[in-house]
């Protein structure tokens, strides 16, 4: 069966720039900004539960920002696509997708807590970072899950500006903006 889903994966998906658009190219900037500021942020706290978080949230930056243009969650779209056809339940789909998507959500909500109850003595500082990683892992998820009415409504426009862009931008300007503001209360000191 694996062989079937990986040859079915080489005809219906080839590895491409994900998004070659100024504003990809942006996206992906913006990623590896807010990479470094999280990085910078995080330097020169003692270690612990605090430092751990944001050099594990840069290097989850990084790896995003290479994903932003390598664009694998289209493979893992593909890959369920052919899953989906070669066991026959293709036409279900729909269900199995909104499924998915609940249980990433899930997911994404309970990984959220769980951060929150592990840094909750450092709430206080990285509150506005937490809700932007939250925020993006969960625009991610059901990104990558390809639902056409998630589709649809991440790619709407509103005086030339995309959805997508909003929602994945927005949380890296609140990952960026608190990594920021510990920046220069460090300097403060």
């Amino acid at each position: 069966m694996m062989a079937a889903v990986m040859q079915c994966l080489n005809q219906n998906w080839s590895p491409t720039i994900g998004d070659p658009s100024v504003m990809g190219w942006v996206t992906v900037a913006v990623y590896g900004i807010a990479a470094l500021l999280c990085a910078v942020a995080f330097w020169r706290h003692p270690a612990g539960r605090l430092r751990l978080f944001g050099y594990g949230l840069a290097l989850l930056l990084v790896l995003l920002m290479a994903n932003k243009q390598l664009d694998l969650q289209s493979a893992l779209t593909a890959g369920a696509r052919c899953l989906a056809q070669l066991q026959g339940w293709y036409e279900d789909r729909r269900a199995v997708q909104a499924g998915f998507i609940v249980i990433l959500l899930l997911y994404c909500l309970g990984f959220g807590l769980l951060i929150v109850w592990t840094m909750w003595r450092h709430l206080g500082q990285v509150w506005l970072m937490l809700l932007g990683l939250i925020f993006l892992l969960a625009f991610i998820a059901v990104r990558a899950v390809g639902f056409h009415h998630f589709d649809a409504l991440i790619n709407a426009q509103f005086s030339n500006v995309r959805m997508n862009w909003i929602l994945e931008l927005g949380g890296l300007a609140m990952i960026s903006a608190n990594a920021l503001w510990m920046i220069r209360a460090r300097k403060r000191r």
